[in-house]
């Protein structure tokens, strides 16, 4: 055994850089936890003001403290390296032929362009016979989740007559709906409002007093709370944003923007921005929810058990055509002609696509300790002294490793 403290020297020498710097990157704890079988949670007791949450820092309803750290990023040349392309018949019963892997990218239907955007379309070259499908691409991802804040920053989203895009989760393992559904992203034909929506088996409620900003869907003059999948025609607990600019062709117009849904024990919810308006945490990679004031729409767990109704989720961009949505509500659109009609022309389908900047999602990390609110210079004194813990568990780890060369 040799024991060397050279490390603890280069350790040392840090302090003046850490003393100086914001909340630290939590990756170094969670590398420290990994290797010495600790919880993931850091632990130093500190004291600051409201600013404190331009950190990151987020607060459960119970007053206790975690953050929202990476998780995974899709993004750039191997978007698709984590995704499985989704080729059998539509659920929602779509004029539509979802293709494989090799035939989206053969056909030009998904690929990435040289700047790192990601874009996924429909068939928009064949003049197809009355009664074909039109070829689209679904994607699910290979990776499952049971809550996370997903943020996807795109440019724009599929609209018009006849087409029906979505960004949603759904869970596997159970027979939908048993583990749940959310809509973070829906439309159908030249609407202007994003819908989202959770679907669910019999028990989950929307709570209509909860502070939201959208507004609640309604079946035949009743507001659509109950989320069972099985009543008012699957339209489940849903909500109509309330910007013109949240899906279709304003949203486009203005750059597209960021969905983000967040999902935790205490409920799941769903904002939207402008691309001018993407909140300066989001684009730091420090999100912070609590900053961003009253979500599009929420689903809380005091009137739904988000724990054992939201299990396992995949997440899904798709395009499909007419189907139980767009199909049922054509003739009453303002759209021309049939669906059917309207699907053997490809040149209806210049819209049909998805362009995307990145996907992240992020996990929570709890805090332990006490946060308490302080006014003015604590606020500083807690952001010197938070490095310095992490210091101490630097060195601490190093001697630990230091015994065991």
């Amino acid at each position: 055994m040799i024991y060397t403290t050279t490390p603890l020297y280069v350790l040392l020498f840090s302090i003046n850089l850490l003393s100086t710097s914001a909340l630290p990157d939590l990756r170094i704890r969670d590398a420290l936890a990994s290797a010495f079988d600790l919880p993931r949670t850091f632990w130093p007791s500190k004291r600051a003001n409201s600013d404190f949450n331009s950190t990151g820092i987020n607060f459960n309803p119970n007053g206790s403290a975690f953050l929202w750290l990476p998780e995974d990023t899709y993004a750039g040349t191997d978007f698709f390296d984590r995704w499985t392309f989704f080729d059998q018949p539509d659920f929602t019963h779509g004029t539509v032929t979802y293709v494989n892997r090799q035939t989206a990218f053969d056909k030009g239907y998904a690929f990435v362009q040289d700047d790192g955007t990601i874009i996924m379309k429909a068939d928009t070259t064949s003049v197809l016979p009355a009664g074909v499908n039109r070829e689209s691409v679904r994607i699910n991802s290979n990776t499952t989740y049971n809550g996370g804040l997903f943020i996807l920053d795109l440019n724009r989203a599929p609209w018009g007559c006849a087409i029906w895009p979505a960004f949603w989760t759904v869970g596997l393992g159970r027979t939908w709906p048993a583990n749940g559904e959310v809509d973070i992203l829906e439309g159908v034909h030249d609407q202007e409002h994003n819908q989202i929506a959770w679907h669910t088996e019999a028990g989950c409620l929307i709570d209509p007093t909860a502070p939201f900003t959208g507004q609640l869907t309604q079946t035949n003059g009743v507001n659509n709370t109950n989320c069972d999948a099985n009543l008012n025609q699957n339209s489940g607990c849903a909500v109509t944003e309330w910007s013109r600019a949240s899906y279709g062709p304003f949203f486009e117009a203005q750059g597209g923007g960021i969905l983000a849904m967040k999902w935790d024990e205490n409920d799941i919810s769903v904002w939207s921005f402008f691309r001018a308006a993407i909140p300066t945490d989001v684009t730091q990679g420090t999100p912070n929810p609590s900053l961003w004031g009253p979500p599009s729409a929420t689903l809380r767990n005091t009137t739904c058990d988000i724990e054992n109704n939201f299990i396992n989720h995949t997440i899904v961009f798709d395009i499909t055509f007419c189907g139980d949505w767009a199909g049922n509500s054509y003739a009453t659109s303002g759209c021309p002609g049939t669906c059917p009609d309207r699907l053997m022309d490809p040149t209806n389908f210049v819209n049909a696509t998805w362009s995307i900047n990145s996907l992240k999602v992020y996990r929570k990390q709890t805090i332990a300790g006490n946060i308490t609110a302080l006014a003015g210079e604590a606020y500083g004194l807690a952001r010197t002294r938070l490095p310095i813990v992490e210091l101490v568990l630097l060195v601490m780890a190093t001697m630990m490793l230091s015994f065991a060369w």
